[in-house]
């Protein structure tokens, strides 16, 4: 999950940041933000009271869409005539591409949420004109952004000229919209994602009854049955996942730690442990392996999202850190142990039953700081999630076998 709550190093601000607070290359941004709707008047159409195209604008990653997936299925509910596109980042379209609430996923190279190099002062610009040229042309009725501090697609909404735009009241954000919703720091994602619905809907909703969503394949569920056969695993063996990385090294727990906790699951509970991860997250993956003294299977690099879901949904039980792929398990119905430091687990940790998912923390003070651009040589004044105790993890893990989450 990429979190933008960060301090003065940051881009970004909090929605309760003041205008002093920010840079003063920030105190410029917004004042050109605040000038643009008076230099670039948005086209005008007249705004429909039952609309019948919705354009959703998240340029974020795996966890944050999967936190918007309740959001989707009380706005398919509300406007069940409606066409919904959701406009999301090519790396996130697997997320959502089976979601049965949306009828069709637009692709945008959204600035600043490549993980690549910035090339070009203008580039984002120039993108921002191109998509809304062409979103012009769709004629939606309503825009809903569902981040809280996306201006850029808050800017993108009003130059495609859709009359109605939802989104948060964030400093940069409200030039551009027609209607403004609360967004308080400490309420979770997926309850703030359907706050927006509710405004533009009507439709009130009880928190406990949207869980996250995930459709798996009829493939990536055969994918995780012959993948497992072919590792010696049995219907009736234990499978415990452990997903040890994460978009940023402040999130990442200590090597051995992650071995001492796997080997004592193998010998405690005779549980088959299958270490999984990106193809980059490959070397950590196996890191750890060769610390254990008990074989795992390390799957990092072998599966695509769908297939590690569908793997994950065979698991039983799966630990991590802070990390899209933990809230995947979630999505698939699977108990969860998740290692927080820095962000806010109130704003971003699973979304469910606490008694079926469980977050582990150090004990600083300083959590949560919401700050993950540490440098390297930072890190070390930062062991908000090194100094979780292997103990603390297997006490969780405990918690979980004699609740009766599963049988072992």
């Amino acid at each position: 999950m990429e979190v933008r709550l960060r301090d003065k190093k940051s881009n970004l601000q909090t929605p309760t940041s003041n205008f002093h607070s920010r840079t003063p290359r920030q105190q410029a941004r917004l004042f050109l933000l605040r000038l643009i709707p008076s230099l670039a008047r948005s086209p005008s159409r007249q705004s429909h009271p039952s609309p019948r195209s919705i354009l959703l604008i998240r340029p974020d990653h795996l966890g944050d869409l999967l936190f918007t997936t309740p959001a989707l299925r009380l706005l398919r509910e509300a406007f069940p005539q409606a066409r919904i596109t959701y406009l999301v980042g090519p790396w996130s379209k697997a997320v959502v591409e089976n979601n049965p609430n949306i009828d069709e996923i637009a692709l945008c190279p959204f600035p600043g949420f490549t993980r690549q190099t910035k090339r070009s002062f203008l580039k984002p610009y120039v993108i921002l004109l191109r998509y809304a040229r062409q979103l012009r042309q769709r004629c939606f009725d309503l825009a809903i952004v569902l981040r809280f501090d996306h201006w850029w697609g808050a800017l993108l909404a009003y130059l495609a000229g859709i009359p109605h735009r939802v989104g948060y009241d964030v400093a940069e954000v409200r030039p551009f919209l027609t209607d403004i919703v609360p967004y308080s720091p400490h309420r979770h994602e997926v309850e703030q994602n359907l706050a927006l619905v509710e405004r533009v809907s009507g439709f009130g909703f009880r928190v406990s009854g949207w869980p996250l969503e995930l459709n798996l394949t009829a493939e990536d569920e055969g994918f995780a049955e012959c993948y497992l056969v072919e590792r010696g695993v049995g219907d009736t063996d234990l499978l415990v996942g452990i997903h040890p990385g994460a978009g940023a090294p402040v999130k990442l727990w200590r090597n051995e730690a992650w071995a001492q906790v796997a080997d004592s699951l193998a010998q405690q509970y005779g549980a088959k442990v299958i270490l999984t991860g990106s193809p980059g997250e490959s070397p950590l993956c196996r890191a750890i392996a060769e610390e254990m003294t008990t074989q795992p299977i390390v799957a990092a690099g072998e599966t695509s999202l769908g297939g590690l879901a569908a793997v994950m949904a065979r698991c039983q039980l799966v630990l991590g850190v802070d990390s899209g792929p933990l809230h995947l398990a979630v999505a698939v119905g699977i108990p969860t142990v998740h290692l927080f430091g820095p962000v806010d687990s109130r704003a971003f940790g699973p979304w469910g039953d606490p008694a079926y998912h469980i977050v582990v923390t150090s004990k600083m003070d300083c959590i949560p700081c919401n700050r993950l651009d540490y440098s390297p040589t930072e890190l070390r004044q930062h062991p908000c999630v090194r100094n979780i105790t292997v103990e603390q993890v297997l006490e969780a893990v405990d918690k979980l076998i004699t609740g009766g989450v599963f049988d072992c």
